[in-house]
């Protein structure tokens, strides 16, 4: 029954979704900041690297904010080209040094002109728009529009246009827009709506999702992303992807699901 799968994920959304989360999972790299522009940075850095073991993107996270001297908005507004260079041996995964180069381009070129990252994806999402699929395509193409944009780089930053999950960047948005006082999503941004967020899919919120008839398709696509949303909306319309702490925990802790079979 609907009212039981209701009562389940409710249950493990508080169970997880709590300051004791934050320590082993990558959204610590951001909590170690209070400014605004610290937190977006670090907070979309570490989203574009989290995949893999979640000690080393936890790591990975923290080798940049050295590199960034501990002040990465401070950083990106005043370093100079020599600077990059001791970027020259960050690499994480398919994560190298020419990305590297680009995303510093970018934040230094975009946080030149704006106060904050929100508007590079609030400026191509209307207010009723029923999800953030405009604002993701947008940004993509935003965030490659300076001639120097590698073509390389272009996997680290999906966009449903090519029919991406998106899970990164989903994930950062969850971040950004969710405010429920818990203390784990920071809820700095205001012209997106927690009810226009999508699901973070991965591996493993995926595999719960699926045992408990929350998403059908078979391809993990955008599609299913907003299949999995549409299903998790019948619970809450207004914050669908606070779901995430349920999926995502019971999936990493092995958690015993048989009480709540389809």
């Amino acid at each position: 029954m609907l009212t039981d799968l209701a009562d389940f994920l409710e249950k493990n959304v508080k169970i997880f979704n709590r300051p004791g989360f934050i320590a082993d999972d990558p959204i610590s790299i951001p909590h170690q900041f209070t400014d605004n522009q610290d937190i977006e940075i670090m907070g979309f850095w570490i989203s574009m690297l989290s995949w893999g073991q979640r000690k080393t993107i936890i790591n990975k996270g923290n080798e940049l904010v050295h590199l960034m001297d501990g002040q990465p908005y401070q950083f990106i507004l005043n370093h100079r080209e020599e600077d990059r260079k001791r970027f020259e041996n960050f690499k994480h995964r398919t994560f190298q040094y020419t990305d590297t180069l680009y995303f510093l381009e970018f934040f230094q070129q975009f946080y030149w002109e704006n106060e904050s990252l929100e508007t590079a994806f609030s400026r191509f999402l209307k207010a009723d728009a029923t999800d953030i699929e405009p604002a993701l395509i947008g940004f993509h193409n935003l965030f490659f529009s300076l001639d120097s944009a590698p073509h390389r780089t272009r996997k680290h930053v999906s966009t449903p246009a090519r029919n991406s999950r998106c899970k990164r960047l989903n994930m950062f948005l969850r971040w950004m827009v969710r405010k429920d006082g818990a203390g784990v999503d920071f809820g700095i941004w205001n012209s997106i709506q927690p009810s226009q967020l999508l699901m973070p899919l991965d591996i493993h919120v995926e595999k719960v999702a699926r045992h408990l008839g929350l998403l059908k398709r078979k391809q993990n696509d955008w599609k299913a992303v907003l299949e999995l949303t549409e299903n998790l909306r019948k619970f809450d319309p207004l914050d669908p992807v606070k779901y995430d702490f349920a999926l995502f925990g019971c999936s990493v802790t092995g958690s015993k699901l048989s009480s709540r079979n389809p």
